[in-house]
């Protein structure tokens, strides 16, 4: 039996584009301008209803933040959600943070381009477009930012961090407590106490403050709260 033809294989057809972000500006001017770009778009404030949404409709293309609510990286979850599913589907995300470490787990777990939020119009639909074909895309000052990093050997001990390691502490240092970083993440209280240990062996760090300063000091934009 073949399998249903998506739009993809439909270049005349217009292109139907889940957009998974919580922030409603962003949201809709995101909506607005893939529809001028004759796009169809389908709106998402939360990770469960991009899920939802993903299963129901078959997007030829997915547009994800890695901010949602309270994890630096909710985002990411999703991202690798999907490839455990769909090897196939474009998927761009659409972020503020430009940490070469970050970008870098984006595109392991499998996101297809990476852009940056202030990222002027312009650049936002040039890399819809070469993304939706399926080709890979990075926004200039990512590029460069990773670039630069590599020439001059720049070791961020993030990348130490485990995807996992990496949200949990994004909510510790936004100051949440274990027991709604555990119910945050679907993890037990437990789980979340013997991560954080793991985390500050990897980071040298003596306690919970000297862990926050580290986060601050490597993650840019505001630990948990930001687009």
């Amino acid at each position: 039996m073949k399998s249903q033809p998506n739009q993809q294989q439909f270049p005349g057809a217009p292109a139907c584009v889940l957009v998974i972000d919580d922030h409603p500006f962003v949201l809709q001017g995101c909506a607005r301008t893939l529809e001028d770009a004759g796009a169809r778009v389908l709106m998402a404030g939360s990770l469960a209803d991009g899920y939802r949404q993903y299963r129901a409709h078959k997007p030829a293309m997915i547009i994800v933040d890695l901010t949602i609510r309270q994890a630096l990286l909710g985002g990411l979850s999703l991202v690798r959600r999907l490839r455990l599913h769909d090897k196939r589907t474009p998927i761009l995300v659409l972020s503020m943070h430009s940490d070469p470490t970050i970008v870098r787990r984006a595109l392991e777990a499998g996101a297809t381009g990476y852009v940056l939020k202030d990222a002027p119009p312009e650049e936002f639909l040039k890399a819809f477009h070469i993304v939706r074909q399926g080709r890979q895309y990075l926004s200039h000052d990512v590029a460069s930012e990773i670039a630069f990093n590599e020439t001059r050997n720049f070791a961020n001990p993030l990348r130490a961090l485990s995807v996992r390691e990496l949200q949990t502490l994004s909510l510790i240092a936004s100051g949440q407590s274990y027991g709604a970083i555990a119910e945050e993440l679907g993890v037990s209280y437990k789980t979340v106490a013997n991560t954080t240990s793991q985390i500050k062996i990897k980071l040298g760090a003596r306690n919970l403050p000297e862990l926050m300063r580290i986060a601050i000091q490597h993650i840019p934009g505001p630990i948990g709260t930001g687009r």
